[in-house]
């Protein structure tokens, strides 16, 4: 066993990771010597003269060297690594997968007095007030050292610091635990944990934390068959009582008729308002169930386990809940936030592609309003993600994909729960929406994925915006491109122009009888409700045919 020790700077991993090795015959690696080692200088010096993006080129290296784990019962290898390392996703895809993290924390009073008495010279702390530093760094980064297995409060003497991880390995080791938490949040919209192999596991835990008497399972036909009926079974065989409510597949289920059947059955099975469902599916079901929380006995709680991608890095973050009429899409619903959503990205393995790539339409928008290490990502491996090659499991592209694309989301709705900032804020996220969803409703919400309804609103958003003088012409290709390169939106559709237009008329995000769209700028997105209106009638022209004669109005990748 490969044993990692996390934590911030002055915690300890280095004593207590030489005596954790010492005890067990294992070797100790420190990856701040191994770093400075390959440089051929102090950590300090490379912080002095290449940055902070050198040296952390550098500890990814370090990282990557270390090689597959050690998969021995037995404690083979102690590691220690750098205050900062497990803040870039692959990084923590390399340590945590395989391995057992233990995170040493401890008072940042303490850390700091600590840091005041050591030799060494921490970069980012030097120079500055090292409480107050400590704090803010440990605020920043909880969320990845959270998501280790064994969590010790590395407070007092070495040896009993040691005597304390040696028992909590022993249990884990007993424990035969299962899968890879990357990472675990508690925010204002609900705890988050992500990782990998983890929705049974994080599941029963979520249950217990919120004293849940039995889970209320909430799925649909396809959801239920790939993931729903396993999770029942593995919770029911962890001791938790398990009833089912099945609503129905896809966009069908975001109906007034079909919430209040599944409200009926839940009145049959007798649902108290202190017990808890669990939407089990993608983000049509995500939005019915969230929303029959919201409403039954005015609101249970309830635990998102998005099943697709576009619900993991988007649909299920936010308690948006809502279901949909003819005249547009979640014109009825209700802020209603998750006590927890469980994100496992194991889930993901068997999507079709189609189902894939569109969620990418929905990942090119987060990185649009941006988020250039996103953009980055998704413009060199979003093309083997789309395709749903086992390499983007592998490599953890797919791991930081979500775990980005998410947490940029829940930025900004813990920011704007309610989208009540008038020039930003939450309506940033509805880049691509206001067009994508009059064109998701013209196709009678059957004929496009969210995503890829969402990739035609960017290309609108897009041409509106360079039109209206917003977005410069480099920022419009580059959005283009990468579209182009994921292959969305690249055919015109069939709809009529008439039809696209009555549906954006009904669009949400007007206010004072003005549409308000988000446009593209150069290096995020602005908010404006004074764009003439047959700018955007040009724009969604641009990705129709005609209705009757089939002739292209205006080709939709150009």
């Amino acid at each position: 066993m490969d044993v990692v020790l996390v934590g911030l700077p002055g915690s300890g991993k280095s004593v207590v990771g030489r005596r954790l090795a010492k005890s067990h015959a294992a070797a100790f690696i420190d990856l701040d010597e191994r770093i400075e080692t390959a440089a051929g200088r102090s950590i300090p010096e490379v912080f002095a003269e290449d940055g902070e993006a050198v040296f952390r080129d550098l500890e990814r290296a370090a990282i990557a060297d270390l090689g597959p784990a050690d998969r021995d019962p037995q404690v083979r290898r102690v590691i220690a690594t750098g205050g900062g390392a497990v803040v870039d996703p692959r990084n923590r895809w390399a340590l945590y997968r395989d391995r057992t993290a233990v995170w040493l924390d401890g008072r940042p009073e303490v850390l700091a007095q600590r840091l005041r008495r050591s030799p060494y010279v921490r970069p980012l702390v030097t120079g500055r007030d090292p409480i107050g530093t400590i704090r803010d760094l440990g605020a920043k980064r909880e969320r990845f050292y959270a998501a280790a297995p064994v969590q010790q409060f590395g407070v007092g003497e070495v040896h009993d610091v040691v005597d304390a991880v040696e028992q909590q390995l022993a249990k884990r080791l007993a424990a035969s635990a299962n899968g890879t938490v990357l990472l675990r949040a508690d925010t204002p919209i609900g705890r988050i944990v992500l990782g990998d192999g983890i929705a049974a596991e994080a599941l029963t835990a979520e249950l217990d934390r919120l004293r849940a008497r039995r889970a209320i399972l909430i799925s649909e036909p396809g959801a239920w068959a790939a993931v729903g009926e396993r999770l029942a079974a593995e919770l029911a065989g962890r001791g938790n009582e398990v009833a089912r409510v099945l609503l129905p597949q896809g966009e069908d289920a975001k109906r007034l008729a079909v919430i209040e059947a599944a409200a009926r059955e839940l009145a049959a099975l007798r649902v108290e308002r202190s017990e808890v469902l669990v939407a089990i599916g993608g983000g049509a079901l995500g939005d019915a169930a969230g929303f029959l929380a919201a409403v039954y006995l005015r609101g249970i709680p309830f635990i998102a386990v998005p099943t697709t991608l576009v619900a993991q890095i988007d649909s299920s973050i936010g308690g948006k809940t809502g279901v949909d009429l003819p005249e547009g899409k979640n014109l009825v619903g209700a802020f209603h936030q998750p006590s927890a959503i469980v994100i496992d990205i194991e889930l993901l393995r068997t999507l079709p592609e189609r189902q894939v790539r569109a969620a990418l339409g929905e990942a090119v928008k987060m990185a649009s309003l941006g988020d250039e290490r996103l953009f980055v990502l998704l413009e060199a491996q979003g093309p083997e993600i789309a395709r749903g090659d086992p390499s983007s499991f592998a490599s953890g592209a797919l791991a930081e994909l979500v775990e980005r694309a998410g947490w940029a989301k829940v930025e900004v709705v813990v920011a704007d729960e309610r989208e009540r900032t008038a020039g930003g804020g939450r309506i940033t996220l509805n880049l691509g929406h206001s067009v994508g969803h009059a064109v998701e409703a013209a196709a009678g919400y059957g004929g496009l994925l969210h995503g890829e309804a969402v990739a035609y609103g960017l290309r609108a958003a897009v041409r509106v915006g360079e039109a209206a003088g917003v977005t410069p012409q480099d920022r419009a290709e580059r959005i283009g491109r990468l579209l182009d390169r994921l292959e969305l939106a690249t055919e015109p559709l069939p709809y009529p122009l008439a039809t696209v237009l009555g549906h954006l008329a009904t669009d949400k995000k007007h206010a004072a009888g003005r549409l308000r769209l988000v446009l593209p700028t150069g290096d995020g997105v602005v908010v404006r409700d004074d764009i003439e209106p047959a700018l955007v009638e040009r724009a969604a022209a641009s990705l129709l045919t005609d209705g009757e004669t089939g002739t292209v109005v205006s080709g939709a990748s150009r």
